[in-house]
C-alpha cells in the first residue's frame, strides 16, 4: 500500500510539473491509471496540504491563459465547471488580466474584424454569433455596437 502512494504521488508531481493541475482532472487521470480512490484522495489530500496542488493556482492560470486566447467570461466559468471549479471571481481575474472583460471582447472583435463603419444585418449576426460563441454576452456585444459607433444597414 505504502509503495503505491508513493507512486502516486510519483505520477502526480510529475504532471504538476509540467502545468497547475485541478483537484478533479488529478483525479480522473490517476483513476484512468487504475489506481484505487481512496489512495488517491489520500495523496491529493497531502498534496493539497503542502500547497503543491491548488485549484485556486489552477484557475488563475487557466483564466489568464483563456483571456489571451480571446474566450469571454460565459465560456471560461462553463469550462471550470467542468474542469472541478465551481466558484471563482471571473470579473476581478477579468481585470487583472486584461482591465475589464470589455477590453478582452474588444482586442478580440478587432482582431478578427476591421472596424467598419457600417455592415449588413446578416454580416452583424455573423459577427454576433462568433463574439457569443467565445463566452460574450449579448449585452456586451451591443455595447460594443455602440461604442465602435458600428452602423447596420
Amino acid at each position: 500500500m505504502d509503495a503505491e502512494l508513493k507512486k502516486i504521488e510519483a505520477v502526480c508531481l510529475r504532471l504538476l510539473a509540467r502545468r497547475e493541475h485541478s483537484r478533479l482532472e488529478l483525479n480522473n487521470k490517476l483513476l484512468s491509471r487504475g489506481f484505487e480512490q481512496a489512495h488517491i484522495d489520500n495523496v491529493l489530500d497531502k498534496l493539497v496540504l503542502n500547497d503543491w496542488l491548488s485549484d485556486r493556482r489552477f484557475a488563475e492560470c487557466y483564466v489568464r491563459q483563456r483571456i489571451e486566447k480571446g474566450f469571454g467570461p460565459s465560456r471560461i466559468d462553463y469550462e471550470l465547471r467542468q474542469l472541478g471549479i465551481d466558484r471563482f471571481d471571473l470579473d476581478e481575474a477579468g481585470e487583472d488580466a486584461a482591465g475589464s472583460w470589455f477590453n478582452v471582447l474588444q482586442r478580440v472583435y478587432l482582431k478578427k474584424y476591421r472596424q467598419d463603419e457600417q455592415v449588413t444585418l446578416s454580416e452583424w449576426s455573423k459577427r454576433s454569433r462568433f463574439l457569443l460563441q467565445r463566452g460574450f454576452s449579448g449585452g456586451m456585444i451591443a455595447a460594443l455596437l455602440e461604442h465602435l459607433n458600428i452602423k447596420i444597414k
